[in-house]
């Protein structure tokens, strides 16, 4: 069955499957359910109320929230009422979502929380273009906004009226029409608008669809921010197509908790998730581990997703050793996101996987990835520059680097831009020297530096609750800070470091590091909203402790 757009495929699941459960979302410290014929329902009166207020097929709306039903619905509504969801991450500061919402010249805005409109009334009189703000909680209401029940009535009475429009717009639009516009969380400078049409996102679900069917009573745990392509596509428009259940996370902090709420069958994670229960679960054999996993996981869990970062082949290991497969597969913003996926019947785990139908891939002289396919997007809003950079002869220019098997597996072999030449010559790859540190337990985060350097250094987190247990009872009771600076602690990162890298190259073994008490974070811009490192921000903050590193190392460090 082919749809024409994201509000047909929504109108007709909730027309073949009405009452049936469509979404699962707790309030109040308990989980309720609502029915695809109220879901429709709701989403169309918000939509005729977008209608009324004036907005047109093609006017941009702005979406900042944390996941909740309301982001749901609302994106549904945005897009039957024709126009394009500009969605900022809940977590950026006033001025990033400023710079987001300004670009796009969004004209009315759905707003979550207290805290998320108080950054917008920050901001509001340098958006000129905002005619209205609706905010779902009731204390966040204000003589400035308008309250989502109230809006939503007005919706219920003016779609009568609206019915006949609305329809006119969903047969209108195609599959060129854009969708949305999602700012890139680029690691420098200001995101890029990637403009994603319905066609682009639609294929993509669809795509994902055939490649990993689920059954028909699926439930899938979706934890993943909405405002970021991955968790919005696996999660959202794949559950559309599919017709099954979307249990909604409370936070990212309850994921395990909802794990046992809701008893899933899939749940998509980015490696940092994998990484951090993995040491929590650890057994002295891996069917130990296998057992504790499964007592999270639960038992009707067929496969565990990862994407958005590259998973660390230890852990993948450790997982597939336990019983427990993650399928990782790999995409970008501008891909919609998905391009390759591991299968449950057909994976390899070194791998990203094949690539979904649809999509072509292939290897540039220089061993960037370089895809084509309904997948890609329309290109980067108010950029055309940009855009041909990035798609300069008909296919996009992901700007990872990779290798293609005689299987069609594709393997990432790094980032383009980020390949490190030491003084010597030679070349270093750092998150493939980076994902053999993140397989030792006790290495939480982990940063490599050496551009132009005569050899390797590394900023380490460490993962505390492991390092705590392998030091004497009295030295575990020091707080974190103090144990950054504490020998045992360092002798102890030592050992696991050489261990980590006992097979690569001489060059590109680590032979300084800087230990840091705190992890880096979204909050302070140390990691982009999909958890990429952002490099430039974090060698600035810690370039002096850097730059000590090289002064007071060891002539032999440089030698190879």
């Amino acid at each position: 069955m082919t749809y024409r757009n994201l509000a047909e495929l929504h109108r007709r699941r909730a027309e073949d499957l009405g009452p049936r459960m469509a979404l699962r979302y707790k309030r109040d410290g308990l989980y309720h359910d609502l029915s695809w014929d109220d879901y429709r329902g709701r989403s169309l009166a918000c939509a005729a109320a977008l209608a009324d207020v004036g907005i047109q097929a093609g006017d941009r709306v702005g979406l900042l929230s944390e996941n909740r039903l309301e982001w749901l619905l609302v994106d549904m509504a945005i897009l039957a009422a024709g126009a394009v969801n500009v969605p900022p991450h809940a977590p950026l500061t006033a001025s990033q979502i400023h710079y987001q919402l300004a670009d796009a010249g969004v004209r009315w805005l759905f707003v979550s929380t207290r805290e998320q409109m108080e950054k917008v009334r920050q901001i509001r009189d340098k958006l000129p273009a905002l005619e209205g703000v609706v905010v779902f909680d009731r204390d966040a209401l204000g003589t400035d906004n308008s309250w989502w029940p109230a809006f939503l009535q007005r919706g219920r009475g003016a779609l009568p009226f609206r019915a006949a429009e609305l329809k006119r717009r969903e047969l209108s639009l195609g599959s060129d029409d854009l969708a949305t516009i999602m700012y890139t969380s680029g690691t420098t400078g200001n995101p890029k608008g990637v403009m994603l049409t319905h066609g682009n996102l639609l294929s993509n679900a669809v795509a994902c669809d055939d490649a990993s069917p689920r059954e028909p009573d699926a439930v899938v745990l979706s934890w993943l921010p909405l405002s970021h392509i991955y968790g919005r596509t696996v999660d959202h428009y794949v559950s559309l197509v599919t017709g099954v259940t979307l249990a909604l996370a409370e936070s990212s902090e309850t994921v395990v908790l909802n794990l046992m709420e809701t008893q899933p069958t899939h749940i998509s994670c980015v490696p940092r998730f994998y990484e951090k229960l993995l040491p929590m679960v650890a057994g002295p054999d891996p069917a130990i581990t296998g057992k504790r996993l499964k007592g999270i996981f639960g038992p009707r869990m067929e496969w565990l997703g990862s994407g958005g970062a590259p998973l660390p082949c230890p852990v993948s290991e450790a997982y597939h050793a336990a019983g427990f497969n993650i399928l990782q597969g790999y995409g970008l913003t501008e891909t919609a996101p998905v391009l390759t996926f591991n299968r449950k019947d057909n994976f390899k785990l070194d791998t990203v996987g094949l690539a979904i139908p649809g999509v072509e891939l292939r290897i540039g002289l220089d061993g960037e990835i370089l895809t084509r396919g309904p997948q890609v997007m329309k290109g980067y809003w108010n950029d055309p520059e940009a855009t041909q950079r990035a798609i300069p002869d008909g296919w996009f220019h992901t700007g990872d680097l990779g290798t293609l098997d005689a299987d069609g597996f594709l393997k990432i072999t790094g980032r383009k831009k980020e390949i490190m030449v030491l003084s010597s010559g030679k070349k270093v790859v750092p998150n493939f020297i980076e994902g053999l540190l993140l397989g030792e337990p006790c290495i939480d985060q982990a940063v490599i530096y050496g551009e132009g350097r005569s050899f390797l250094t590394a900023l380490i987190v460490p993962q505390w609750a492991v390092v705590r247990k392998s030091l004497p009872a009295e030295v575990a009771k020091e707080n974190d800070e103090a144990l950054a600076k504490h020998p045992a602690v360092r002798k102890l990162l030592e050992d696991k470091i050489q261990t980590a890298l006992k097979e690569v190259a001489s060059w590109e073994k680590v032979k300084c590091f800087l230990i840091l008490a705190r992890p880096f974070s979204v909050a302070a811009e140390e990691l982009t909203v999909s958890l990429k490192l952002r490099r430039g921000v974090i060698f600035g903050r810690y370039g002096a402790q850097i730059e000590e590193l090289y002064r007071s190392a060891p002539t032999s460090a440089a030698e190879d």
